[in-house]
């Protein structure tokens, strides 16, 4: 059986970070960085200048986001953080209207991207980097975990790439609870925190 332990991705993990974001899906060209910046800004960036913005923001801290490690192997990885910091999420229509929350309370934070190595797949890894999500959000003093993650039951069939925001039973097994359901196939849900 692997052995599967989640760390947080800090400087010294980043060769790790770029391993587990560059083992398929858009992971290698996004460097997670989708959701820090509006469309526009995005677009004008190479992949290398993301790759950059994510060194940064790996060093300066707090870690963005978690590391999944199969047998000692970077395999996955989940962004997790305040969602302010995440300002596109606001700015996206399916997700700005339909939340409970404020968008401007730092005390709810976002898990917003999954990314698992192809060859990793299969290993429940998602399921694991959620409840490590968790975990460090509570640690951090968040209130509620929010988290945007798509139906591939309802609907056409969804490719793999899309699939990077979550699935919902995954979210539904950690007791989430659905805030709102702006399409047939995309949910909102959200996670209390007891301090």
């Amino acid at each position: 059986m692997a052995k599967i332990t989640i760390q947080p991705a800090t400087a010294d993990r980043f060769d790790d970070a770029e391993h587990a974001l560059s083992g398929g899906g858009d992971g290698k060209g996004c460097q997670c960085q989708w959701w820090m910046m509006s469309g526009a800004q995005f677009d004008k960036l190479t992949q290398q200048e993301r790759e950059k913005l994510l060194r940064d923001e790996i060093t300066t801290g707090p870690p963005p986001a978690l590391i999944a490690y199969v047998d000692g192997e970077p395999a996955g990885w989940v962004r997790v953080g305040p969602r302010t910091r995440q300002v596109r999420l606001a700015r996206t229509r399916k997700y700005g209207p339909h939340s409970e929350e404020p968008w401007d309370d730092p005390d709810v934070w976002a898990v917003s991207c999954f990314v698992v190595r192809k060859e990793h797949r299969g290993l429940g890894l998602s399921a694991k980097l959620l409840d490590a999500a968790v975990d460090h959000a509570r640690k951090a003093g968040a209130r509620v975990v929010e988290a945007y993650p798509v139906d591939p039951e309802a609907g056409r069939q969804k490719p793999a790439n899309d699939l990077y925001h979550g699935v919902v039973s995954t979210f539904a097994q950690a007791e989430f609870r659905e805030v709102a359901r702006p399409r047939p196939d995309v949910a909102i849900v959200a996670l209390e925190l007891s301090r």
